[in-house]
């Protein structure tokens, strides 16, 4: 049988509607594709399932929210990143992460998939000088969940290590000296990976405190030491996928702030935000990337929030 035939009358492609591109169909690239963005909850409905002589499957991403920035410290993890390898649906250029068996693309039923978008969490505000960021919210389509980012530790009062996630916070600095690692990465565990660690923080006494930055979808967050540098901690670099047939980088970390002389740590690429430094304020995680929030200190603002996730669905559907 060709690939054009129907089996019982049916057409051989997937048709479905959801998502908030211009029309409800989804919006066509490659000629004979199409794609549905889901930058909020929704529902993903199947009308058609397609056949194995045709087509079957959609390729999916899906990106959790970011984590927030504690204050004076860590930036925030990057949410969680899943991807299909792509080869089902016009074999466009996929992140690093989207290769292997464990990630083919999904088969569909007749039925409406629900379509959940993990917020970004808070980042930590003056005045409490100890304190985390949260935790970003995961992000999930059919069988496929991706975490949200770790919060970041807080400045030396707390001592805590960065909160685990997608990709993981960057730690705090430690009391009276040196500083405590960033939370783990792909946590719960998915192959391939779905982040990185975040770094870790130092705090030198009476001199300075550095942040670490949080971990991204393809790169841990770097850790500050002694005797610092020009920079706090960068945020790990995101992922940079065409599955909307642009290429566009997600789930990148939040930069470590710096109470010193020291800039703020640039955030990841894939909507990681900068971190502060005296006197610039730090930023938030971008909205709908996954990236983590930039730290801040109490003179340059506090901890910012994660970005919002986004899921892309995309399947042949002539």
């Amino acid at each position: 049988m060709d690939s054009t035939s129907n089996v019982r009358g049916l057409p051989p492609y997937v048709t479905a509607t959801g998502g908030n591109q211009p029309t409800a169909g989804g919006c066509i690239v490659c000629t004979d594709y199409k794609v549905h963005k889901f930058t909020g909850p929704g529902t993903f409905c199947v009308t058609n399932a397609g056949q194995p002589c045709g087509s079957n499957t959609v390729d999916y991403m899906v990106v959790a929210g970011g984590g927030g920035a504690g204050l004076s410290a860590g930036g925030g993890g990057a949410g969680g990143f899943r991807e299909s390898i792509g080869t089902a649906s016009g074999c466009y250029t996929t992140s690093p992460l989207g290769t292997g068996p464990c990630t083919a693309a999904l088969p569909v039923s007749v039925q409406g998939y629900p379509i959940v978008i993990g917020g970004g969490g808070p980042g930590a505000g003056p005045p409490g000088p100890g304190t985390m960021g949260t935790s970003g919210s995961d992000s999930s389509f059919s069988t496929k969940t991706s975490t949200g980012g770790g919060g970041g530790g807080g400045n030396q009062l707390s001592g805590n290590p960065g909160l685990a996630g997608g990709s993981g916070g960057a730690g705090s600095p430690s009391n009276p000296v040196g500083g405590v690692p960033g939370g783990a990465g792909n946590t719960p565990s998915t192959t391939p990976p779905q982040g990185n660690a975040g770094g870790a923080s130092y705090h030198n006494p009476g001199l300075w405190q550095y942040g670490g930055g949080g971990g991204g979808a393809t790169a841990v967050g770097a850790s500050m030491s002694a005797p610092g540098g020009p920079t706090a901690g960068a945020g790990g670099a995101g992922a940079t996928t065409c599955i909307s047939a642009t290429p566009t980088a997600y789930s990148g970390g939040g930069g470590g702030s710096s109470d010193g002389a020291a800039a703020g740590g640039p955030g990841g690429a894939g909507g990681g935000g900068q971190g502060g430094g005296p006197p610039s304020d730090s930023v938030a995680g971008t909205v709908n990337t996954g990236g983590g929030g930039g730290s801040g200190n109490p003179g340059a603002g506090g901890g910012k929030a994660g970005g919002s996730g986004i899921v892309y669905i995309r399947y042949k559907f002539q």
